[in-house]
């Protein structure tokens, strides 16, 4: 069994990721740490290296991996369902689930961050809230054809556990 997380950035994915795969007992992998962990860069510095073609290859290269592993739970990149018809092949390969976050509350994770997100480098406030809205627009038709799509603002893990688990079921 593979679930692989998906959303925009910011909206949690990573951190969702390893709780689920803790409460369902399974590896937890994130998609980026594996790519840091194999290229020995950050992803910041192949942005800043090459740019984003260079990446969404490395990255593509690294998901088509994910789909050798069971018993997993693989947190995407935000981007990773949007090139190479990576969601087509994600879905193939497991179970999809689209953490949705409105706008306003991507805009108040990511401008609060800690994590450095490249493709928000240099922005205004008001820059980053637009930014969001314009890729959200272009992203949103890929998130949506996850297997699973989950409202996070009105959901907790447990819950997340108890549809996953029912759709597993319901779908066996």
């Amino acid at each position: 069994m593979r679930i692989y997380i998906t959303g925009y950035m910011g909206s949690g994915k990573s951190t969702i990721g390893k709780k689920l795969a803790t409460k369902l007992g399974l590896l937890f992998i994130d998609l980026d740490q594996l790519i840091e962990n194999k290229y020995r860069i950050t992803i910041p510095d192949i942005f800043n290296r090459y740019d984003e073609d260079a990446f969404r290859l490395v990255e593509h290269n690294t998901l088509l991996e994910t789909f050798t592993f069971d018993n997993a739970v693989i947190s995407t990149g935000g981007g990773t369902p949007c090139f190479y018809n990576n969601m087509d092949m994600i879905n193939q390969h497991g179970l999809s689930v689209y953490i949705r976050m409105n706008e306003k509350s991507l805009y108040d994770r990511l401008i609060n961050s800690k994590k450095k997100r490249p493709l928000l480098a240099d922005k205004t406030p008001k820059q980053v809230m637009g930014h969001i809205s314009k890729q959200l627009a272009e992203r949103e038709s890929y998130y949506l054809q996850s297997k699973l799509i989950v409202k996070w603002e009105s959901m907790d893990i447990k819950t997340l556990v108890e549809v996953i688990t029912n759709h597993m079921k319901e779908n066996t």
